[in-house]
């Protein structure tokens, strides 16, 4: 999606926030010199947080892991999370090892946990993966050394964030259908209440004369709540869904207010 969203990003801006992170793809493409960070899944912070102060050693866990990569291993590594804390009992490089395994096997690399907060996506069908990619995960921990990152909520991550800065917001997006809710990013979901209330936040934001892009579906939803924002549409390639002829491009809104 980057290359669509190059002509609507802001030409300079002073610190940047993301308080979606997830693959974290905007930050890294545009490397910004000043970030906030954050996300609400708490394993996640700690994985980037493992990348970013001990690379070297995530480095090496990942590669005893690719070379003993096996469904066995994979379910055995999922299952991690039914019988222990991870978040209390592991080293953050332990989280960060896991997690990118996983991301790695998984079933098309999705991310999703139940209600209890568990992992839960089947292997991926092919076991020649590339499991540690050891140049792009020293990249990334340079990268990340210029950033604070931060478990947090949307609204409390951007409340620092002062006229010129830069917030990208790439929130879960609101179902276009009873059908297309299936993605589980933590054990709480993201309501049509948190909707509302991201536009307020987005609101506030504006009036401080902070840019913002925003990412969400195409639906009446969205488009009636930011009405009052520039809306453009950009074209999605869509590989998930039980119908192949449901697969392919999917309209998307990008909104900014600038």
């Amino acid at each position: 999606m980057i290359p669509q969203y190059e002509k609507f990003l802001p030409k300079t801006f002073n610190k940047y926030f993301e308080p979606f992170l997830g693959g974290g793809a905007m930050f890294f493409h545009l490397e910004p010199t000043s970030a906030i960070l954050g996300d609400s899944n708490l394993e996640l912070i700690r994985a980037y947080e493992g990348v970013r102060d001990n690379p070297e050693q995530v480095i090496g866990l990942l590669k005893k892991l690719k070379a003993k990569h096996s469904k066995e291993l994979y379910m055995k590594i999922r299952s991690i999370d039914r019988g222990l804390d991870i978040l209390s009992k592991l080293t953050n490089i332990e989280v960060a090892a896991r997690m990118i395994y996983l991301n790695q096997t998984c079933f098309n690399g999705v991310y999703r946990v139940n209600k209890a907060g568990q992992f839960n996506v089947p292997i991926g069908s092919s076991l020649n993966r590339l499991i540690c990619d050891e140049d792009t995960i020293r990249s990334s921990s340079e990268v990340l050394k210029k950033a604070t990152i931060k478990c947090l909520d949307f609204e409390n991550l951007v409340t620092t964030a002062k006229k010129g800065d830069f917030a990208y917001i790439d929130p879960p997006y609101h179902p276009v259908s009873v059908y297309s809710d299936f993605t589980r990013y933590t054990k709480e979901k993201f309501y049509q209440e948190d909707q509302i209330r991201l536009k307020s936040t987005i609101d506030e934001l504006s009036k401080k004369g902070i840019k913002v892009m925003l990412s969400n579906s195409d639906c009446h939803f969205i488009s009636n709540l930011y009405s009052n924002y520039n809306r453009h549409k950009v074209y999605s390639g869509r590989s998930l869904n039980c119908k192949k002829d449901k697969r392919g491009k999917v309209i998307e809104l990008l909104i900014t207010n600038y």
